[in-house]
């Protein structure tokens, strides 16, 4: 349990580096990117040896409809964390997309797996994306909108999401999870 706690407060804080410290981020240069790249990738490598390595502790008994709603949430999350960097439509009328899409992955991941490992990972990554963004909020009130984006944004940002649905998918089933209702 505690390689999981520390990945996701590794990856946390390495999110958060700029903000919690913005002298120290800033005398670090251009070479403080690696370095929050590379705890961001340890702190990945403890979530997932963490995630997998601990015993099954049942909290809560998932709905027996909650595959069926995570399915379409991580549609949505899919698509929001695309958003943020497409040049769809989309990515004009939200302030946090990527962010609201971690929020949405970590509530279908909820709704599906009941034990504590699952709380843990994605309870703690949820709670770190409403956290940044009510940190983003107060340290910029009222950023720039973005202004742009054309039906052929939007309709590859759906063609994009579909296909990285169908990998995160398959990433799942070979891991052996399977994703969909009926099995």
């Amino acid at each position: 349990m505690i390689w999981l706690i520390l990945g996701v407060l590794l990856w946390s804080g390495a999110h958060w580096f700029k903000r919690i410290a913005p002298a120290q981020r800033a005398a670090m240069g251009n070479g403080g990117k690696g370095a929050v790249a590379a705890a961001i990738a340890v702190g990945i490598l403890l979530m997932v040896i963490g995630y997998r390595s601990m015993d099954y502790i049942h909290v809560y008994a998932p709905p027996t409809w909650g595959v069926h709603l995570t399915n379409l949430l991580m549609l949505a999350a899919v698509a929001l964390l695309g958003a943020g960097h497409s040049r769809s439509r989309l990515r004009g009328r939200l302030r946090h997309p990527m962010l609201t899409g971690v929020i949405l992955w970590s509530l279908s991941h909820l709704l599906v797996n009941g034990h504590l490992a699952a709380v843990i990972l994605f309870g703690g990554l949820g709670l770190w994306a409403i956290v940044s963004i009510v940190v983003i909020n107060r340290a910029e009130p009222a950023p720039a909108r973005w202004h742009g984006g054309s039906l052929a944004g939007d309709v590859r940002l759906l063609i994009i999401t579909l296909v990285l649905y169908a990998a995160i998918a398959g990433i799942h089933i070979w891991l052996g999870v399977w994703p969909f209702p009926g099995r």
